[in-house]
C-alpha cells in the first residue's frame, strides 16, 4: 500500500508566492482566509487524507463497487469514511454560508480537494458533485427549490449527481433525446436513460438529487432545446424528508479500467409512470446553467491531474530511495539506490518540475476565480473573469494530460515492479486514464479553446496573457541569478505571439485550424507552466535574498524552474510546428488511406 502525505511546504509556497492568498484575504466576503486559518485546514485535511482516505484507496480498488438487483454497494468502510468526512464539514469548505457552508475562497479549497484526490480520487468523485450542483442551484434555482434542496447538499446530508449523457449522444449533447413531459401541479415527468453517472446510485446518503437535461415537449432541436430539472432519488413528504421512492432504476455499472470505489451508472427514468422531477430555472436554459456544473467538474478533474501526479512522483521516489540495484555509474560504488542513476534522477526531476507547473497554474486560476467573484474593481474582475475562461480547457486538458505521464513515468522508476498491482503505482496509472476523457476530452477542450476562446474574440484575451507571460521575464531579467531564464520565457510569449498571428491569418480554413487544436493546447499549457515556474523562481530568490526560509528548499525551486525551461519549455516549439502544419497534411489524406 502506497503511503500520501500532503505536500503542504509545496502548497502553501505557491498559495502565498504564486496565487496571492494575502491579497485574496482582502477581498470582501474573503477575509476569513487568514493565514493561520489557511494552515490550519491544509493540516487538518492533510491528516484525515493520510489517516482516513489513503488506507481505503486500494480497498475500493480491489473490492470495487457491485450492483444487487437495483441496489449498489460501496466498498468497505466507504460510508464511515463518507460520515466522517460529512460531520467534519469539509464539503461546505468553499459554499454558501447562508446555506450552512464555511464560505472560503476557492483559492483555500482547491488544494485541499488536491489532497483528496490523491489519497483516494474515486472517494473524492462522491462529494465533489455536491460543491459543482450548489454551483448551479445558486445561480437558477428558484428561492423555494434553494430553501427546499441547498441546506443538506452543501452539508453532504444529500449527494448530488449531474446527468448529461446518453447511449445514442456520448459529447454530442445535441442528440440528447430524455423528455420532460409537465403535470397539473408544475412539476415535470421525466423519461429516457443516462449513462456515466458518477456515484448515479448508493446507499451513502438517504438521498440523492440528480441535475438531469431533458427536452420539453416545444423544445427547439439541438443544445437550443435543452432544460435542466431537478430530479431527487426520493421525494420528500409533508416534512421535507425522504419518503416514496421516485421512478428512477439504475440498470447498470460500468466495468472500469480504474476507479473501481466509484459507480458509473446507467440511470433508467420514467419506466413506472415517470420520474418526478422539477424545472431549474428557464425553459430551454439548461444548458447554460449545467455548464456552471460542469466547469467547476473541468477545473476539479485538472487538480485530478496534479494530485494523481503527486502521489505517484511521491511512490516512485520513496522506491528509488530504498530500491538497491546496479553501480553508481560516476564512483563505480555498488549497494547504491537507484536515486542515484541519472536517468532515475532525471525521471524524478521532470516528474517534481512539472508538478509545480501545474499547480502553480492551478492555484493561480483558483486566485482569479475569486479575484473574478469578488474584487469591487470591475474592470480588474472582468480580466481575471476572462483568464479563467482561457484557461479552463488548459487547466483540464493539459493538468489531465500532464497527470498521466508522471503516473506513467512513476511504473518506468519502479521497473518491473511497476506492473505488479501490490506495489500500488499500476492503480494510479488505471486511475488516471480516464482524467483526460471524463468532462470532456482532450479534443473537445482543444475545440474549445481554439473556437470559443481564441478565434470568438480575436485572441484579445491570450495577447493579454502574453504581456503578463512577457512583464515577467523583464523581471528576470533584472536579476543577477535568473537573468539567463528570460530569454527562455521570452521565447514561449514569443512562440505565443506568432501562434496568435498564424491561426487568425487561418481562420477561413476551419479544417486546418482545428486539426492542430490539440497541439495548441499543449503549446499553451506548456507555455503557461513555463511562465509558472519563472514566477516561481523570483519567488524563491525574494525569499532567499530576504533570508526566509529554509536556504536548500529555496534553492531547489529554483533549480526545479531552471529544468523545467531547459527540458519541458522546448516542446512548446514541437507543438507549434505541429499546430501549423498538422492540418494541411491532413486535409490531403483520404479516408481509403486508413
Amino acid at each position: 500500500m502506497l503511503d500520501y502525505q500532503a505536500p503542504l511546504r509545496d502548497m502553501q509556497f505557491i498559495l502565498e508566492e504564486l496565487a496571492g492568498l494575502e491579497g485574496i484575504g482582502e477581498l470582501p466576503e474573503c477575509e476569513d482566509a487568514s493565514p493561520d486559518l489557511v494552515n490550519a485546514v491544509l493540516e487538518e485535511a492533510g491528516k484525515f487524507a493520510a489517516g482516513v482516505l489513503a488506507p481505503l484507496n486500494p480497498v475500493g480498488d480491489q473490492q470495487g463497487c457491485r450492483l444487487e438487483g437495483e441496489r449498489v454497494v460501496a466498498p468497505e468502510g466507504w460510508k464511515a469514511a463518507y460520515d466522517q468526512f460529512r460531520e467534519a464539514g469539509w464539503i461546505g469548505l468553499s459554499l454558501p454560508p447562508e446555506h450552512g457552508g464555511q464560505g472560503l475562497p476557492k483559492l483555500v479549497s482547491t488544494p485541499v480537494w488536491e489532497m483528496w484526490f490523491s489519497a483516494n480520487m474515486a472517494f473524492a468523485m462522491l462529494p465533489q458533485l455536491n460543491v459543482g450542483q450548489t454551483e448551479a442551484l445558486t445561480i437558477a434555482a428558484s428561492e423555494k427549490q434553494k430553501a427546499t434542496w441547498l441546506d443538506k447538499i452543501v452539508s453532504g446530508e444529500w449527494a448530488a449527481t449531474m446527468n448529461l449523457t446518453e447511449p445514442q449522444a456520448g459529447s454530442d449533447l445535441a442528440a440528447t433525446r430524455m423528455r420532460a413531459e409537465p403535470t397539473e401541479d408544475g412539476a415535470f415527468r421525466l423519461y429516457g436513460q443516462k449513462i456515466f453517472i458518477s456515484y448515479g446510485e448508493h446507499e451513502l446518503t438517504p438521498n440523492i438529487v440528480h441535475l438531469v437535461l431533458a427536452r420539453l415537449p416545444d423544445a427547439p432541436p439541438g443544445v437550443k432545446g435543452l432544460s435542466l430539472f431537478l430530479v431527487p432519488k426520493y421525494l420528500l413528504d409533508e416534512r421535507g424528508e425522504p419518503g416514496q421512492r421516485n421512478d428512477i432504476r439504475c440498470i447498470a455499472i460500468e466495468h472500469k479500467m480504474g476507479i473501481h470505489g466509484s459507480p458509473t451508472c446507467t440511470l433508467s427514468y420514467g419506466d413506472d409512470g415517470g420520474a418526478l422531477g422539477y424545472l431549474v430555472g428557464e425553459p430551454h436554459q439548461g444548458l447554460a446553467t449545467m455548464f456552471v456544473m460542469m466547469n467547476d467538474a473541468r477545473f476539479s478533474v485538472g487538480v485530478q491531474g496534479v494530485a494523481l501526479g503527486e502521489r505517484a512522483y511521491q511512490a516512485a521516489l520513496a522506491y528509488a530511495r530504498e530500491r538497491v540495484q546496479g553501480r553508481d555509474i560516476v564512483s563505480g560504488e555498488s549497494g547504491r539506490p537507484i536515486l542515484v542513476h541519472p536517468d532515475v534522477k532525471r525521471m524524478l526531476v521532470s516528474m517534481r518540475a512539472r508538478l509545480m507547473a501545474m499547480r502553480g497554474l492551478l492555484y493561480s486560476a483558483a486566485g482569479w476565480f475569486d479575484i473574478a467573484r469578488h474584487h469591487p474593481d470591475d474592470e480588474v474582475a472582468d480580466k481575471h473573469r476572462r483568464y479563467v475562461d482561457l484557461l479552463m480547457p488548459v487547466a483540464k486538458g493539459w493538468c489531465t494530460e500532464v497527470g498521466n505521464d508522471l503516473c506513467d513515468e512513476a511504473i518506468q522508476v519502479f521497473g518491473g515492479m511497476g506492473f505488479v498491482e501490490e506495489t500500488g503505482v499500476a492503480q494510479l496509472f488505471r486511475d488516471a486514464r480516464v482524467i483526460t476523457i471524463y468532462e470532456g476530452t482532450t479534443g473537445i477542450q482543444a475545440n474549445d479553446l481554439l473556437g470559443r476562446k481564441i478565434l470568438r474574440e480575436d485572441g484579445a484575451t491570450l495577447r493579454e496573457l502574453i504581456g503578463d507571460i512577457r512583464e515577467t521575464a523583464v523581471r528576470l531579467r533584472a536579476h543577477e541569478r535568473l537573468g539567463d531564464l528570460a530569454g527562455a520565457l521570452d521565447d514561449q510569449a514569443t512562440l505565443l505571439d506568432e501562434s496568435v498571428d498564424w491561426l487568425l491569418a487561418h481562420q477561413a480554413d476551419t479544417a486546418v485550424l482545428f486539426a492542430g487544436a490539440v497541439p495548441l493546447l499543449h503549446l499553451l499549457g506548456t507555455a503557461c507552466g513555463a511562465w509558472q515556474m519563472a514566477r516561481l523562481a523570483l519567488a524563491a530568490e525574494a525569499r532567499h535574498e530576504q533570508r526566509e526560509g529554509d536556504a536548500e528548499y529555496l534553492q531547489s525551486l529554483i533549480e526545479l524552474a531552471r529544468f523545467y525551461l531547459a527540458t519541458q519549455a522546448p516542446h512548446a516549439h514541437a507543438h507549434g510546428h505541429t499546430l501549423r502544419h498538422a492540418g494541411a497534411v491532413l486535409s490531403h489524406f483520404s479516408e481509403q488511406g486508413f
